[in-house]
């Protein structure tokens, strides 16, 4: 039994297949858990979603920012952008219920025997595992309830507030934690999200640093995988932290990593398609 963890697959169906085929995943055994972004800008999402429900016993998904807006979309009935390459999914006779299967999903997800995170941008400055947790648990339960959801999505969009607070009032407060666990990047020195600011970190930005800086104590104690960040690569950062996307969907490479002894397995993207 193995478990693996892939970073952003976007609608790269096939890439997704021939890195199950790399590893030899078996569903009878072995694990998948997806750092999130399953949906947009490649050719089959609606393929991605279908193989990932059919094997939902063997994979753990966690929300990105991307299957965020993909369920915002549709559940208030706005047409989606054509370079998210939605359509063939949402014209599915299965949209429904893929879609009710994708917002059942978690936006953090712990597994305390491997002790392994995965969210898909990381974990904000200020906090712990216990909080990430809670925050995500808040905004999971809130995703189930239709009526709830709805209003929810009316208000998710927007850059603020960019400092956690324990004050924060309740669409404040799931709107930094969606944020924040979907789509951080950079941070500002004192700690506030900088959700403006992509590319990769580079030493010439003294007013930001990436978040993962900010975040020592809960990496000494607990392993840590992540996708969303294209521009990093994969890069080693730190010996308990895994960048997992690899900027497939751009036309680089799909990636995994065995969580049990941290091996990576990678395929080149077919072609580019975003």
């Amino acid at each position: 039994m193995a478990t693996y963890a892939i970073g952003d697959i976007q609608g790269c169906y096939h890439e997704f297949r021939l890195l199950l085929k790399k590893i030899q995943f078996n569903p009878s055994r072995d694990q998948l858990w997806l750092a999130g972004d399953l949906v947009s800008r490649g050719p089959k999402s609606l393929e991605v979603l279908q193989f990932v429900y059919d094997h939902q016993d063997s994979c753990i998904a966690v929300l990105g920012n991307h299957d965020l807006h993909l369920l915002a979309g549709h559940y208030l009935n706005k047409k989606p952008y054509p370079k998210d390459k939605l359509k063939s999914l949402l014209k599915s006779p299965e949209c429904e219920q893929l879609l009710e299967w994708l917002i059942s999903q978690p936006v953090a997800h712990y597994d305390q025997d491997l002790n392994f995170l995965m969210t898909h941008a990381g974990v904000p400055p200020a906090w712990d595992l216990e909080q990430t947790l809670a925050s995500a648990y808040e905004l999971e339960s809130l995703l189930l309830k239709p009526k709830k959801r709805e209003k929810f999505f009316k208000k998710m969009y927007g850059n603020e507030p960019n400092q956690w607070s324990r004050d924060l009032k309740k669409y404040d407060r799931l709107r930094f934690t969606t944020n924040a666990l979907t789509r951080m990047r950079f941070c500002h020195l004192d700690g506030s999200l900088d959700l403006v600011r992509k590319g990769a970190p580079s030493k010439r930005y003294k007013k930001f640093k990436p978040w993962y800086e900010f975040q020592q104590k809960l990496l000494k104690n607990t392993n840590l995988v992540f996708g969303h960040w294209a521009a990093l690569n994969g890069r080693k950062i730190h010996s308990n932290l895994f960048a997992l996307d690899t900027g497939c969907v751009w036309g680089n490479k799909l990636t995994a990593l065995r969580l049990e002894d941290k091996k990576r397995f990678s395929v080149k993207a077919l072609r580019k398609w975003a």
